[in-house]
């Protein structure tokens, strides 16, 4: 059964965005119009712009004037909040949500569709993923400081890659022609994090300018930011029965985050019909991470009630990894124009890389015999309650340790023209476009894993006492005991044979190389004619698939190579109207249709046999995704730097991809669990978004400076999944959310300027949404659902002088959590606090 959510956060808003879009779409006043041609004429020039007004109508330029529908920031607004990170400055749109990890903005979904289901693009290249088995782009590998621009594409036109369902993010970054004079500012500032109290660094460097008779454009810039934090985390997984708990963890993480990248851009304008660039972008994100943890299981009597108490086996568990994740991307390209043609052809290379040496996957330390008197108080955010012999290390002696190392890398190659030419026509224009593109993608994953039992350590000491710290760890859920010493963990491996303790399934499975070949050719054709404009076309793209990976069984110990190919081709007809009721009011529609890839992971073909009746298996054959997309709305200009707006959107999806158990039926007949991905017969998502910005000039003094910014979205989603039922032997279904779509997204910003200050409060707000099915995709109280999330963000600018200014921004002030509950919001899966964050910084403009 699905969950049903009520609205009336969002209704308010509703009803007040539709009355304002009624009220202002009748008619246009002359002075208006002139006023608003005159902001888009001065936007063009891409000026450096300062302060909230401007920042607005610059993205209110660049929407107005695209073929499709999207939403747009420019540096300034970026700048503008507390994000650190591109994830966090895509979350102000509206339709777009963000999933944080660790309290910070991760990846984004975009409209109610997953982040594996839309693209990223870096100055117009494709940029692969980092992550092992996975489309998605983290985003918080880019940092917000380096960023000219971000768009979202939320309609594609035929000349756009196909790939996604949702949106396409494109970043772009600053060039030397997007300013009229010289650029050179730097950065410095500092942040503290509330819940461990530590101070950590970051500064920026920007510049631009024009050499030769102003025919040579040189921009670029330099970004650092290192983050030491803290989180607390309980989490059950969901270990509840009838209130009863079976198992509970205690987790104390303490990462340390760094952020290094450089941007540098080359335009050579030899004449208005002749220019060439060159785009080239690296980002560099690491993540150094110690978790903590007190594990408590095999409870006498299976499990306890709150209040009770039992004996318990007690752990106490270390995991230290640190992972780099690298994304380069260089586009090399050039326009010409000639009478009425333009070519623009350009060719790029991106790569990904997730690099974690060998790293203490898990040290676990058992109590030397089960504790007595153990409990737990609370549901939502359960504490334990036990004698002090549970947090003694001398109670604890080593059981095991696990090593694990990884690499995963993604390229991506691709070289494309566009040729268009331009006709007059008597009423209008028309512009014909063509083109073609190839692009070869290569994802790699290599994974290796050794395990130590306590008995392979030879003579070293196994009581937990002589591995840890002298300090009590900080863990504001609770207590847990004495930290566990990374080093000393290290010391004592560090000397033990690889070979015989190597894992033969776990380094082997999840080894694969997947090559994605996509050719695509399009024809489109956009008429302006009078209050009209058109495009209409039609995408072709082929796709050739290989993939090889590893068959293992591991009773017997052995492995063999599984190879497929398959190739298939998509036809993607797309048509984009516009029609301007007036000089501030038009409105959209367009017909479109995408298709997106299923997962690296999922496709990947490795079959893991753990037994004769338990397997494993990735699915290579799973088609790609399908979208059929509507879309249907009215935007209107409020003076020359205000906007409202609605649109509602539908889309037919075909191939949804999830997680089954197929034992029982065909080849998995005589199999009791057969884990592997399948392709659901359809999925759907429909929405409504609602956008409003506008400076109150109209109020008197000192209200005249108030900026106010609404933007929402209601959207519902529904898709099939399935799995063979061995008790009916008969396939059994049933409708879920889509995974990470939530059906409520709201954000308010209140914002003032007045001479050199310049300040923004900013709420971001979204509803639950599904996070993963359980291992019964049927059962929906298996289904673990992410609470409704709602930050409260500050910022402030003051300019101390022309080339001086100070900042102040403030994080999640309202100290929001992260909860995760399975089946009853009552019952904890996951629970993790992180505390405020506040930044200073001051910034010096040169030039």
């Amino acid at each position: 059964m699905k969950t049903t959510h009520t609205t009336p956060r969002l209704s308010a808003l509703t009803i007040g965005v539709l009355a304002m879009l009624a009220g202002y779409a009748h008619a246009a006043d002359p002075a208006d119009t002139a006023e608003l041609a005159a902001s888009v004429a001065a936007s063009a020039n891409s000026v450096v712009v300062s302060g909230q007004r401007a920042s607005l109508r610059n993205a209110i330029a660049a929407q107005e004037k695209a073929d499709n529908i999207v939403s747009v920031i420019s540096s300034d607004d970026i700048g503008g909040l507390p994000d650190k990170n591109a994830a966090e400055a895509l979350a102000r749109l509206p339709g777009v949500a963000v999933q944080r990890d660790q309290g910070e903005g991760r990846y984004v979904s975009v409209r109610g569709l997953g982040p594996d289901l839309n693209a990223v693009t870096i100055n117009g290249a494709l940029v692969p993923s980092p992550e092992s088995g996975r489309r998605a782009v983290a985003l918080d590998v880019l940092p917000a400081g380096l960023i000219r621009t971000l768009e979202v594409s939320k309609t594609l036109t035929p000349d756009h890659d196909a790939n996604s369902l949702g949106g396409t993010v494109e970043v772009k970054t600053l060039t030397g022609f997007d300013l009229t004079g010289k650029l050179l500012s730097a950065t410095v500032g500092a942040s503290r994090d509330q819940n461990i109290g530590k101070t950590s660094p970051s500064g920026s460097v920007l510049f631009a300018d024009r050499f030769l008779d102003g025919k040579l454009g040189v921009a670029g810039g330099l970004s650092y930011e290192k983050r030491e934090f803290g989180s607390d985390n309980a989490e059950t997984g969901g270990a509840w029965e009838n209130g009863k708990l079976a198992g509970l963890e205690l987790r104390d993480y303490l990462p340390t985050r760094e952020r290094r990248a450089a941007a540098l851009n080359l335009d050579y304008h030899a004449d208005n019909a002749s220019k060439y660039f060159l785009r080239s972008f690296i980002s560099d994100f690491s993540d150094d991470e110690v978790r903590d943890r007190l594990t408590i299981s095999n409870i006498a009597g299976g499990s306890l009630a709150e209040g009770q108490t039992a004996s318990a086996r007690g752990e106490r568990r270390l995991r230290q990894r640190k992972y780099t994740q690298t994304i380069r991307s260089l586009v090399l390209g050039t326009e010409q124009k000639w009478d009425q043609w333009k070519l623009d052809l350009n060719g790029g290379a991106s790569r990904s890389t997730d690099e974690a040496p060998e790293s203490i996957n898990d040290a676990r330390f058992r109590g030397s015999k089960d504790f007595a008197g153990v409990g737990f108080t609370g549901t939502e955010v359960p504490h334990i309650t036990g004698p002090a012999a549970l947090y003694d290390a001398a109670n604890y002696k080593l059981n095991s340790i696990a090593l694990k190392k990884g690499d995963a890398e993604d390229k991506e190659h691709h070289l494309q023209f566009d040729l268009s030419r331009k006709f007059e026509l008597a009423d209008g224009s028309s512009t014909l476009k063509f083109g073609a593109k190839t692009s070869r993608r290569e994802k790699t994953n290599d994974t290796e894993l050794w395990s130590y039992s306590s008995k392979q350590i030879g003579s070293a000491s196994t009581s937990m006492s002589d591995y840890i710290t002298t300090s009590q760890l900080d863990y504001k859920l609770g207590k847990i005991g004495s930290a566990i010493n990374p080093a000393a963990i290290r010391t004592l491996v560090s000397g033990l044979s690889r070979d015989k303790a190597r894992v033969i399934v776990d380094s082997t499975i999840d080894d694969y190389r997947l090559q994605e070949y996509i050719d695509a050719a399009y024809l489109q054709n956009s008429i302006d004619l009078d209050t009209w404009h058109i495009l209409a076309g039609v995408r072709a793209e082929r796709t050739r698939f290989d993939a090889a990976g590893s068959r293992v069984d591991e009773e017997a110990g052995t492995f063999s190579p599984i190879n497929r190919d398959r190739s298939y081709t998509n036809w993607l007809p797309a048509l984009q109207t516009r029609y301007d009721l007036d000089a501030k009011t038009s409105v959209r529609a367009a017909w479109t249709h995408s298709v997106v890839r299923a997962n690296f992971s999922q496709l990947a073909p490795g079959v893991s046999q753990a037994s004769d009746t338990e397997a494993t298996i990735g699915n290579p054959d799973l088609a790609p995704l399908k979208s059929t997309n509507l879309d249907l709305g009215i935007e209107r200009i409020l003076g020359d730097d205000g906007a409202l707006s609605a649109y509602v959107f539908h889309k037919d999806i075909k191939n949804f991809t999830y997680t089954t158990n197929l034992a029982g039926s065909g080849q998995w007949a005589n199999y009791t669990s057969a884990i592997t991905y399948a392709n659901g017969d359809k999925a759907s998502v429909k929405g409504l978004e609602l956008s409003y910005t506008q400076p109150l000039r109209m109020l008197p003094e000192p209200f005249n400076r108030l900026i106010v910014g609404a933007n929402g979205s209601l959207t519902r989603s529904d898709a099939d999944v399935a799995r063979y039922d061995t008790a009916a032997k008969r396939m059994r279904s049933r409708s879920i959310d889509l995974p990470g779509q939530s059906d409520r997204v709201l954000n308010l910003m209140l914002g003032y300027e007045q001479g050199p200050l310049s300040t923004r409060l900013a709420v971001n707000y979204k509803s639950s949404y599904l996070l993963e099915m359980g291992d019964d995709i049927l059962d929906a109280k298996q289904d673990r659902i992410v609470d409704a999330q709602k930050q409260v963000d500050f910022s402030l600018a003051y300019q101390l002088s022309k080339q001086v200014q100070l900042n102040f921004e403030a994080a999640n002030l309202n100290n929001e959590k992260y909860y995760v509950y399975l089946g009853s919001k009552a019952y904890n899966a996951q629970y993790e606090q992180y505390g405020r964050t506040y930044k200073l910084s001051l910034k010096v403009s040169l030039f």
